[in-house]
């Protein structure tokens, strides 16, 4: 996908819109998950969102319409390149820290089509660092013919899977397929079949699959093929990283309350950093921090 290194205007039905660009769950500036972030998306239909977001050529770029301005609340939308996105949690990070460097840091709401989404956000070290409570997550079991068509896909076989993290559909906002890999030099070898496993996403609703290698109780490496929206691989997934801390919290692999680190980009040289906090209750969401860093600036 095409990065471009400062921001750009882009024509609205309307008026002049300003698409910024964000680095989000960036390490020191560096890496990172870039998004496309409109935050005065008043006018715009679906079809010119969808325009925007396919010009700007990042695994998503959200749209912002402000319902309540003395409530910070605001209505978001996500857009991928090809379609639109329930939830996107580097896009979350990316607009609330463009929000709180506008007009302070502070609490605000984002009603996104999963539903509400709490974010906070904070002054950390000289940078401004964002918190996102994802809903009420859920967590079930994969079919057998699913995995098996997911596992041919990616090229893997179930024996380097491991087994001590079995796969599971998780979802705190929109579904991901989690699968763990025994090695880390199996998460490294990443070369799947780019049709087959965006075929078999499709009619499963599967936003990304997740794939990860536990190094230890709390730090993980991840890597997610995200093949609904034209990307290859996603450098940081804020939506999966949600889920998968539902999904830790499901199978009793944390004891919660719990913190987690995920890794993720270091293959693809956008080394990213997610801090998952994993809150007590079956029906709590998800906590997901990071920063983000402007793009050119």
């Amino acid at each position: 996908m095409a990065m471009t290194n400062t921001a750009s205007q882009t024509q609205t039905q309307a008026a002049p819109a300003a698409v910024l660009r964000y680095t989000a769950f960036d390490v020191n500036g560096a890496g990172g998950n870039p998004a496309g972030v409109v935050l005065d998306a008043r006018g715009m239909d679906e079809a010119r969102m969808q325009e925007i977001a396919a010009e700007v050529g990042y695994s998503e770029t959200a749209f912002l319409i402000e319902e309540a301005a003395d409530e910070r609340r605001y209505r978001i939308r996500y857009f991928s390149p090809l379609a639109e996105v329930a939830f996107c949690g580097h896009a979350t990070i990316a607009t609330a820290v463009a929000l709180a460097e506008r007009e302070g840091a502070g609490d605000v709401v984002f009603r996104t089509s999963a539903g509400e989404v709490a974010v906070g956000t904070r002054e950390e070290d000289g940078r401004i660092m964002a918190t996102l409570t994802s809903v009420p997550p859920a967590v079930r079991a994969a079919d057998d013919a699913d995995l098996a068509a997911a596992l041919t896909a990616l090229r893997w076989d179930v024996a380097e899977l491991d087994p001590a993290l079995p796969p599971r559909i998780a979802n705190a906002g929109n579904d991901h397929l989690v699968l763990a890999a025994g090695s880390r030099e199996r998460l490294a070898d990443l070369d799947y079949d780019f049709e087959a496993l965006g075929d078999l996403m499709a009619r499963r609703g599967w936003t990304t699959v997740q794939l990860v290698w536990r190094e230890s109780e709390t730090v993980f490496h991840a890597r997610d093929p995200f093949p609904p929206g034209g990307v290859v691989e996603d450098p940081a997934t804020g939506a999966a990283a949600a889920a998968f801390g539902a999904y830790l919290r499901d199978l009793d692999l944390v004891v919660s309350p719990a913190r987690v680190t995920i890794h993720q980009g270091e293959d693809m040289g956008r080394p990213s950093r997610l801090v998952v906090d994993v809150p007590s209750g079956a029906d709590s969401g998800i906590r997901v921090s990071g920063t983000a860093a402007p793009i050119g600036g």
